[in-house]
């Protein structure tokens, strides 16, 4: 935590990075399951990594609208959460619930895509504890870069402040103040905005998305 601000660096590929990204103060560690994601990493590679990752940090298994065996599968790897990715205006709500029921509410991340202006359906909040917020993209999930609606994340926050609420979608150093400021974040997930090339981290951005995070935090 960044003066009480979560930080969830999404996207790794490499110990090396995961490492230097736990010493630079990130709460949770995600890893993209995928696999037309350009930062995918296989269960096989994520197994082989897992000894050897930081004590401590949350493991995200970041999955797109997964089958039932996809998340067994995800689950026997040992994962402490799953952020899961999906359509609400395609994907039932009985197949939310069934993932609800696999992983627990505690443990679950829904990350629905949002058109603009929309907002989570009330069906929905009782299947997980925490949401993720991305930017709305109609080709994709997630990963584009793209900012999106802060003003409509700090609604949604407010409208139910007992969830948990990430905020995701183009952050990097030079916009995390504005965005924290506008959406009243307490939780952030970085990717692209701290990286070389995909699933490869830079390492001096972190560092100054974690500068970022205390000034905006500290400033005057």
């Amino acid at each position: 935590m960044i003066d009480g601000i979560r930080l969830k660096i999404c996207g790794l590929t490499a110990l090396v990075d995961a490492e230097f990204v736990d010493r630079a103060g990130a709460d949770a560690l995600g890893f993209i399951l995928y696999p037309k994601s350009p930062r995918y990493i296989s269960l096989l590679q994520y197994r082989a990594m897992a000894p050897r990752l930081p004590e401590g940090r949350k493991r995200v298994a970041v999955m797109v609208e997964p089958t039932a065996a996809e998340l067994a599968e995800a689950l026997a790897a040992g994962f402490d959460c799953f952020q899961i990715h999906f359509n609400p205006a395609t994907v039932p709500v009985a197949v939310v619930a069934s993932w609800s029921q696999a992983v627990g509410p505690k443990r679950l991340w829904l990350a629905p895509k949002l058109p603009p202006g929309a907002e989570v359906g009330g069906e929905l909040l009782p299947l997980a504890d925490t949401f993720l917020i991305d930017t709305f993209h109609a080709g994709s999930f997630g990963g584009t870069g793209r900012t999106g609606d802060w003003a409509g994340f700090a609604r949604q926050q407010a409208a139910h402040p007992e969830k948990t609420w990430i905020l995701a979608g183009g952050l990097n150093p030079e916009n995390i103040t504005a965005a924290l400021a506008e959406s009243g974040a307490k939780f952030v997930d970085v990717n692209s905005g701290v990286e070389v090339a995909p699933g490869v981290k830079d390492h001096d951005k972190v560092r100054q998305l974690v500068v970022a995070i205390h000034r905006a935090r500290t400033k005057g």
